[in-house]
C-alpha cells in the first residue's frame, strides 16, 4: 500500500494523531510520502525517521492508493490542487470544525487505514468546474479549476454588482447582488448552503447557480445539468471585481467574459461504510434531530 500524508493545520495536536497513523500503516507495511512543509513541521517536533516527500509540481503519481489529509474542508480543497487528475483516492482525517468533505473523526484515524485494507469502502467521483476566461488569469494558471465553486463577487465596494448570465448562449438573467456561485453537488453544502442553496448528492450529474443577497427578490437558485456551459459578465460601479475557485480568489477587471464549465477529470474520494454522505448530513446539519422523528 502506497500512501500520501498532507496537512495545513500545524499545530501539536495534529501531530499525535499524525503519529498514530503512521503506527498503524507501518504495521501494514505500507511506504509513506508526506507533502514537504507538512514534513518539516513534524520532524521539527517528533523524531519520526526519514519519509519521501512531496511538492505540487513533484513526488505523486497514479501508484499512491490513497492520499489522507489532515485537517478540515479547506484542506481538501487545496488538497485536490497536488492531486489534480492523478486519480488518487482522497480521504479526510477532520482535525477542524464542521466536516462535510473530511468526515473522519481524528479520534478514528488508525481507523481509516483498518478499514481500507479490509474493503469496507467505496471510491465516489466528485465532478468539479473549471474558469476560463477571454484573458489571462495568473493567479490561477494551469489550476484553473475548483471542486466546491466558482464565484464572482464585488470588490472594494459596498455597492451591488450585476452578473449578466448565460446558459449554453443563451440568455438566463442578469443577477443584481452581491456575487453569483455556481456550485458542483459537492460544494452545495458549502456557501452555496449558506446563500440558500439547495443540499445536492455527490453523484447527481448537476450545476447550481446561487446568488449571493440578490436584490431581485423573485431570484432563486437555480439547479442545471452539469453539462451546461455557464458565461458570466460582471459590471458595476468599480473597475474590478473578484474570481474565486474554492479558496484560491484573483482580480478580474468588469466586462471580461467568465467561462465555468464542468472539469474534464473528476476527484476521487474515499468513502467509508462508517462515514456515508447521508449520514454527514445528520451529524452535521443535525436533520433528524427533532425530537418529533
Amino acid at each position: 500500500m502506497k500512501v500520501a500524508i498532507y496537512g495545513q493545520t500545524y499545530n501539536r495536536e495534529t501531530v499525535a494523531y499524525v503519529l498514530e497513523l503512521l503506527d498503524e500503516l507501518k504495521e501494514h507495511n505500507a511506504t509513506v510520502s508526506f507533502e514537504k512543509d507538512f514534513y518539516n513541521f513534524i520532524v521539527a517536533l517528533e523524531k519520526i525517521g526519514t519519509f519521501l516527500t512531496f511538492t505540487e509540481h513533484r513526488g505523486l503519481d497514479a501508484s499512491f492508493n490513497m492520499f489522507i489529509s489532515f485537517g478540515g474542508d479547506g484542506t481538501i480543497l487545496r488538497a485536490i490542487t497536488y492531486v489534480k487528475d492523478l486519480g488518487i483516492p482522497i480521504v479526510g482525517v477532520n482535525t477542524g470544525r464542521l466536516g462535510f468533505l473530511s468526515t473522519f473523526k481524528k479520534e478514528d484515524v488508525r481507523k481509516v487505514v483498518q478499514e481500507f485494507v479490509v474493503n469496507a469502502y467505496s471510491i465516489v467521483d466528485r465532478s468539479l468546474v473549471e474558469v476560463t476566461s477571454n484573458v489571462h488569469i495568473p493567479e490561477f494558471g494551469k489550476m484553473n479549476f475548483a471542486l466546491n465553486e466558482v464565484t464572482v463577487s464585488r470588490k472594494d465596494t459596498t455597492s451591488m454588482i450585476t452578473v449578466e448570465t448565460s446558459l449554453n448562449d443563451e440568455y438566463l438573467n442578469s443577477y443584481w447582488a452581491d456575487g453569483l456561485i455556481v456550485s458542483t453537488p459537492t460544494g452545495s453544502t458549502g456557501y452555496s448552503l449558506s446563500c440558500g442553496g439547495p443540499v445536492i448528492t455527490p453523484t447527481a450529474k448537476s450545476l447550481v447557480l446561487t446568488p449571493i443577497a440578490p436584490h431581485n427578490l423573485n431570484a432563486r437558485p437555480l439547479v442545471v445539468s452539469d453539462d451546461t456551459v455557464v458565461k458570466l459578465k460582471v459590471s458595476g460601479r468599480e473597475k474590478y471585481h473578484l474570481v474565486s475557485l474554492d479558496s484560491r480568489i484573483a482580480t478580474l477587471e468588469s466586462g471580461h467574459e467568465i467561462i465555468v464549465k464542468k472539469a474534464s477529470f473528476t476527484i476521487k474520494m474515499i468513502e467509508y461504510t462508517s462515514e456515508s454522505f447521508l449520514k454527514t448530513l445528520r451529524n452535521k446539519l443535525l436533520w433528524g434531530e427533532d425530537k418529533r422523528n
